[in-house]
């Protein structure tokens, strides 16, 4: 007797697509603050897509950090991603987070037209930290 086993192989692409979606469907830090020390948004007049981030920060480190939006998959899921992982970071760490940093926590292969997306919500947090700073 011959046994068949058939495997269920998921490709890393597609490992990750799950997790965007989870990300989309289930976003983490959603939401607004009351008063932010750190608020900025980013709108992409090519495809509509809006993100705002806000964040609370104590002892320059972000305690807090929450977002809103409409758009893609891609720019929500994005600033899901980034809330959560720029909480509990310093600053320093937040603004030394590069484009090419956020590309790689998105792990999806884009397009250069979806690319602007994955960047909205680190751009949002760029320019209100710098923001913050000034102050």
């Amino acid at each position: 007797m011959i046994l068949k086993y058939t495997f269920s192989i998921m490709s890393y692409e597609t490992l990750y697509h799950k997790v965007l979606l989870d990300h989309y469907n289930h976003p983490k830090h959603r939401g607004a603050l009351l008063n932010p020390d750190v608020s900025s948004g980013v709108f992409n007049p090519s495809c509509g897509d809006q993100v705002a981030i806000q964040a609370l920060v104590n002892n320059e480190k972000i305690t807090i950090c929450k977002f809103e939006g409409k758009g893609c998959v891609i720019s929500l899921a994005a600033a899901s991603m980034l809330t959560e992982w720029a909480t509990d970071k310093t600053l320093q760490e937040v603004q030394d987070f590069s484009s090419q940093d956020m590309l790689h926590m998105v792990k999806v292969q884009l397009g250069p037209n979806r690319v602007r997306c994955a960047l909205l919500a680190l751009e949002a947090l760029h320019t209100g930290i710098k923001n913050y700073l000034k102050k």
